[in-house]
Parts: C-alpha cells; sequence; structure tokens
C-alpha cells in the first residue's frame, strides 16, 4: 500500500510569493513600453520638436522608439546573472530594494533629461540594471520554499505580476501623458515605484539551514528513491550540460515572439481601429488587456504544466501561438477587432507562460541551491530575445507594416515546440 503525506508551506512561504508578485507590478512597466512609443513616434516628423505639454521632446522613428526598450530588455537578462548571486548568497530583500529605487532612478532620469539619450541612459541602460537585479530576487526565493508539484503555479503566481503590471500602467500612464506629459509620466510612476518596493522587499524571506521543500512523501516507490538522487547543480557544472543551452534557446523562442508583440501592442490596435475614434484614441486598452492575458498566462500555464508536465505545456502554448502569429497580418486587415483580442491575447499568454515555465524548469532540472544564478544564467535567453522587437521597428520602418516579422516570429515558435519535445531532465551521475 501507497503512504502519502504532505506537509503544508509556511505562511512566509506564502507572504514572499505574493511580496514577489507585488514587486513585479512594479518593474512590470517595461511591458507597458508601447504606451510611451505611441507618444513618442512620428515618421513623419521625426527629429523635430514636439509642441504643448511634451515641449522639449522630439518625435523619434519606429527604429529609435524600439531601441530603448530591446537595450532595456538586454541590459535587464545580464542583471540578471549578479542579481541571482546576491538572491543566493546574501538576501533576496538587498537585490529587491536596489532593483526598485534604480528602476525609479531611470523613469526620472528618462523624463527629466527629455530626450533620446536620456531614454537610452535612464529607461535603457539604469532602468535596465533595476528590472534584472529586482527581478532575479522574488522568483528564487519564493521557489525555495515549495516542492515540485507546487513550483509552475508558485512561479506564475510571483512573475504574474510583472505581467500584471501592464494592466494599470497601461491605463494610469495614458492619462499621466495625457495630463502631465511624457516627463510627468515617467517621474510619477518612478516615485510611486521606489514606495511601493521599499516596503514590499522587506517581506521577502529565505527558508531556514536545512529546510525540505513540502513534497509527497511516498514509501517503497521508485520515483521516491529517483528524487533522492536528484543533486543540487552548480553553475559551473550546469553549463557543462547541454540541456542548459537548450532551455537558453526556449526562452529566446518563447521570448521574441511576446517582445515583438509588447512592443507595438497600441499601434496594433490603432491600425486595426482606424475608422473607430474611441479605439484609436484609446490605443492603451489592447496593453491593459495584454497585460491582463500575460498575467493569467503565467499562472495558468504554471498551474497545469504541475498537471502536465514542463515539456507539453510549452509545446502547447508554442504551437498555438505560432498559428496566432502567422494569422496575424490577415485579422490586422480585416479590421475585426474581436480576432484581434483574441490572436493577440493567445501570443500574449503563450509568452506569458513561458516566465512561469524557464524557473521551473530551472528548479526542476539543476536544483535550489543555485537557482538564483543559475536561473540568472538561464534569463540570458530572455534578454537575447529582443533582437525581434528591434528587428520590427526596422521592417515596419521599411515594408509599413509588421507582416514580415510576424512570420519570421511564427517560424520561431515552432522551432521551439520541437526542442520541446527533445529536451530532458540531465542526469546528476
Amino acid at each position: 500500500m501507497m503512504v502519502e503525506t504532505i506537509r503544508k508551506p509556511p505562511v512566509k512561504a506564502w507572504v514572499t510569493t505574493y511580496a514577489g508578485m507585488t514587486i513585479n507590478l512594479c518593474l512590470g512597466i517595461l511591458y507597458a513600453w508601447s504606451i510611451w512609443k505611441k507618444a513618442l513616434v512620428n515618421v513623419d516628423l521625426a527629429g523635430q520638436p514636439m509642441a504643448g505639454i511634451n515641449v522639449g521632446w522630439t518625435y523619434l522613428t519606429n527604429a529609435q522608439a524600439a531601441t530603448p526598450f530591446s537595450l532595456c530588455v538586454m541590459v535587464f537578462a545580464i542583471m540578471m546573472i549578479p542579481g541571482g548571486r546576491i538572491q543566493d548568497k546574501y538576501s533576496p530583500r538587498i537585490g529587491a530594494l536596489a532593483g526598485g529605487v534604480l528602476l525609479a532612478l531611470g523613469c526620472i532620469i528618462a523624463g527629466l533629461m527629455k530626450s533620446y539619450l536620456g531614454l537610452i541612459l535612464g529607461f535603457g541602460i539604469v532602468g535596465g540594471i533595476g528590472m534584472g537585479l529586482g527581478y532575479a530576487a522574488p522568483t528564487p526565493a519564493a521557489l525555495k520554499w515549495f516542492g515540485h508539484k507546487r513550483r509552475g503555479l508558485v512561479a506564475g503566481i510571483v512573475v504574474s505580476g510583472y505581467g500584471g503590471a501592464a494592466i494599470y500602467i497601461g491605463v494610469f500612464g495614458q492619462l499621466l501623458i495625457d495630463h502631465y506629459g511624457i516627463t510627468g509620466s515617467f517621474v510619477a510612476l518612478g516615485v510611486f515605484f521606489a514606495l511601493v518596493v521599499i516596503v514590499t522587499s522587506r517581506l521577502l524571506y529565505t527558508p531556514p539551514e536545512g529546510y525540505v521543500p513540502p513534497t509527497p512523501v511516498k514509501a517503497a516507490t521508485k520515483g521516491n528513491s529517483k528524487s533522492a538522487e536528484r543533486k543540487d547543480w552548480t553553475a559551473f557544472e550546469m553549463m557543462k550540460t547541454w540541456q542548459f543551452y537548450a532551455l537558453v534557446f526556449m526562452f529566446i523562442l518563447n521570448t521574441q515572439s511576446g517582445l515583438l508583440i509588447i512592443a507595438n501592442a497600441a499601434g496594433l490596435l490603432k491600425d486595426a481601429g482606424k475608422g473607430i475614434p474611441f479605439l484609436m484614441a484609446n490605443a492603451w486598452i489592447l496593453v491593459s488587456y495584454g497585460g491582463l492575458v500575460n498575467a493569467s498566462g503565467r499562472i495558468c500555464t504554471g498551474w497545469y504544466s504541475d498537471k502536465l508536465g514542463r515539456q507539453n505545456a510549452y509545446f502547447v502554448n508554442c504551437l498555438i501561438s505560432a498559428v496566432c502569429l502567422f494569422s496575424l497580418p490577415y485579422v490586422i486587415s480585416t479590421k475585426n477587432i474581436i480576432l484581434l483580442f483574441i490572436v493577440v491575447g493567445i501570443a500574449y499568454w503563450q509568452y506569458g507562460g513561458g516566465l512561469s515555465l524557464l524557473p521551473s524548469f530551472a528548479v526542476d532540472f539543476y536544483g535550489e541551491k543555485n537557482l538564483g544564478l543559475n536561473y540568472g544564467l538561464i534569463f540570458l535567453g530572455w534578454g537575447l530575445g529582443f533582437f525581434m522587437a528591434r528587428l520590427g521597428g526596422t521592417i515596419e520602418d521599411m515594408t509599413g507594416s509588421l507582416n514580415y516579422a510576424f512570420y519570421i516570429s511564427g517560424g520561431l515558435l515552432l522551432m521551439g515546440a520541437i526542442l520541446s519535445r527533445i529536451v530532458k531532465r540531465p542526469k546528476s551521475g
């Protein structure tokens, strides 16, 4: 007879989980970038000064506006490595606090400099450093409290804050831009983020020495024997396995499509909604909707990956999203708003799901002890996915649409679906 006992995670485990989600709700300003892009871009007037509430700013091209976003993604990914090391060796509180303060400083710099250089330095570099240090802290901290059967769900809850940030920043940011201009929106959000993160960073807890995550305990089973053989891999050991490079590549393929959509969400609704004044004036709606689906995709994908397996969840998400990317040019041409929301929503779901799957892959494959640094290295794949947002901006400037970018992105998703059928947990022996 098989006996099963399940211990419950302590209160601090859930406090850390939801504090991490709150911190990510601030760090997720990246996902609302298309709101600022919409205000900054005018290809016909590029280089000319703005007037009125945005006096001091100059108009940008699509490719220029994609650069601060892409740079932020790249810096963010690189800083996940030292951020993960800080989380493992010292405390998640230190990384989260530093990340929140630097993100706030970056927003303020971007707003006050009123220039393309200011966007690159403030949002792209300083903001990217803050996001990387801050984002590296809560997910590993929370996952270390939980066993295999809940890791997908917990990772999804923590990172849902980052995706869900666009829900309120899309609305709040647009209101600030309309009433206080581009500068006022950056400065106000920067101050708000600093205050929230300073408070919530104190609620991130690290499990005590010798803590064992709650897991089903099955007497005399083969599965239990296998679980006992699992070890905590160091970063050096991990990088000698082919699975590490497979996970990095899977992250690239998952990310590129999401960042392409996120960077252009407001513009997509504006293009499809031509002739509908309300939609053209409120393109932030698709950004906020995308944030809601992005966040939901992280939680739900994490949940069903616990049931179906990480590989199966990744495969299904990529396959369905690829179909949606291939269909986007047609959907936009029909100006069918309902179809647009469905297709873009699935793309957001797939992207968000990857952000809960990859940290779960990391801890399943390589253990809990060095998760911060190990996941930071795997997270480089997320940063490398920035190329599609930049390529999309260039394609749009050259052809007047994003159609070819959507086709390329869909093809890459199919590659990810195939790779997910091959990758397996490395052997520890």
